[in-house]
């Protein structure tokens, strides 16, 4: 599934101290990430968060590949 994280995390100081979330939700993006590395799938991730739609979940892992692409330039 494509999907584009910038549709649906965000991020502002006012919500988890800034932490990345999923869009409209209070939901931290290392939450879902945490899920998906003990072994959950996405069915049982729905299940604890019956809200949260495949997209979301996908947009965290969208989100985790790009920073872990992240390149430091030293100069």
């Amino acid at each position: 599934m494509k999907v584009n994280w910038k549709d649906h995390i965000v991020s502002s100081p006012d919500v988890l101290r800034g932490k990345p979330r999923l869009k409209g939700t209070r939901i931290p993006v290392s939450l879902v990430l945490g899920y998906l590395a003990a072994g959950k799938n996405t069915r049982e991730i729905k299940k604890e968060f019956p809200d949260l739609t495949m997209e979301q979940i996908a947009a965290c892992l969208d989100y985790a590949r790009e920073l872990a692409e992240f390149e430091v330039v030293t100069v």
